[in-house]
C-alpha cells in the first residue's frame, strides 16, 4: 500500500514537474515560491491591519506571526526529521528526470513548510476577515495553492508533501484564528 502510494506520488510529481514544463511556468512559478516576491503583500497586510484596526491590528499581526511560527515548528522541526523523506531534487533515482529550476536545498521533503505556512496564513486570514470581505476566501486559497503547486513544479517537493502541508497549515490557521477570536481586544 505505501509503496503504491509512493509510486503514484512520484508519477504525479513527474507529470507536473516535466509534463507541464513550459517557458512561462519556468519564469513564473519560481517567483511564486520566493518569499521576497511576496514581501510587498506581507507589508500591505501589516500596514492595512495597523491602519484599519489600530490595537486590534497588532493582535492580528501577532497572531499571524504566531501562526507561521507554529506551522514552521511542526513542519520543519518536528515532522520533517521524523519522516526524513528525501526531496525529489536530491533523489538519485530521479536524477535523469529532473529539470533544475531552483537550488534544491538540503532539508527533508515531508511536509512542505511552504505549503504549511501559506495555508496557515490563508486560513487564519479567511477566518479573521471573511465576515467583512468575502473575496478573501478564493483569493487566499488560490494564493496558497499556487505557492504549494510551485514547490512541485520546481522540483523540491512531491505532491503528497504539499497536500500534507496544506492540511497541516489549514488546521493550524483555523486553530490560531479561534485563539485570536478568544483573545482579541473588544473594540
Amino acid at each position: 500500500m505505501i509503496e503504491s502510494l509512493q509510486q503514484f506520488d512520484v508519477e504525479l510529481f513527474l507529470k507536473i514537474h516535466r509534463g507541464l514544463a513550459n517557458p512561462f511556468f519556468d519564469w513564473l512559478l519560481p517567483l511564486m515560491r520566493n518569499r521576497y516576491f511576496w514581501a510587498p503583500l506581507y507589508l500591505f497586510i501589516i500596514i492595512f491591519c495597523v491602519k484599519e484596526y489600530q490595537k486590534k491590528g497588532w493582535y492580528i499581526i501577532g497572531m499571524l506571526l504566531f501562526t507561521v511560527a507554529i506551522g514552521d515548528l511542526f513542519s520543519s522541526r518536528v515532522i520533517k526529521p521524523l519522516v526524513a523523506r528525501i526531496r525529489p531534487c536530491n533523489d538519485l533515482s530521479l536524477a535523469d528526470e529532473l529539470i533544475h529550476r531552483v537550488p534544491c536545498g538540503s532539508g527533508y521533503s515531508f511536509p512542505s513548510a511552504h505549503a504549511t505556512n501559506h495555508f496557515a496564513i490563508a486560513l487564519f486570514l479567511i477566518f479573521v476577515f471573511y465576515d467583512k470581505w468575502k473575496p478573501i476566501l478564493p483569493i487566499a486559497l488560490i494564493w496558497a495553492f499556487i505557492i504549494s503547486f510551485s514547490q512541485i513544479y520546481v522540483g523540491v517537493h512531491y505532491p503528497i508533501d504539499t497536500m500534507a502541508g496544506a492540511i497541516l497549515g489549514s488546521s493550524i490557521g483555523i486553530a490560531t484564528s479561534f485563539i485570536y477570536k478568544k483573545i482579541q481586544p473588544q473594540v
